[in-house]
């Protein structure tokens, strides 16, 4: 496995998720000042980091967000924190933070029930092109 970046925000995805795809292909034409870092949760150092943890990989339906040392954030708070970082208007979203983290994981929740029905299902994780391949973990 490789080494952690330590400077790095690292997103767990779901892999096979077309609609999580979608949004990692965001986040990176949006990282402009190349913030963060990615694993599938399906990847074994997916599973390790939420282990790492104290979550079970195996009933994970959410992004993860790991920040450089002790933090972590999940569902709606992830993917607010996540938008702190990016260019193009996305950083305004941050501005969410302030509905009840309650409220926002139920629409979350509800979006991700509902994800593979929606969106569809990949076969297999996304293979990354060799010029985003430095933004993947493995």
């Amino acid at each position: 496995m490789s080494n952690i970046p330590e400077n790095k925000k690292i997103v767990l995805f779901d892999g096979v998720c077309n609609l999580c795809d979608g949004a990692v292909q965001r986040i990176i034409k949006h990282d402009k000042k190349d913030v963060f870092r990615f694993a599938s949760l399906q990847s074994d150092i997916g599973k390790k980091l939420v282990k790492e943890r104290g979550m079970d990989p195996e009933e994970l339906d959410s992004i993860i967000l790991i920040e450089p040392g002790v933090a972590y954030y999940r569902k709606s708070t992830a993917a607010l924190e996540i938008s702190r970082d990016l260019s193009g208007g996305y950083s305004l979203l941050k501005n969410f933070l302030f509905i009840p983290e309650s409220l926002r994981d139920g629409i979350y929740d509800f979006i991700a029930n509902n994800r593979y029905k929606w969106f569809g299902k990949k076969e297999q994780c996304m293979i990354p092109t060799p010029e985003l391949k430095a933004k993947f973990l493995d």
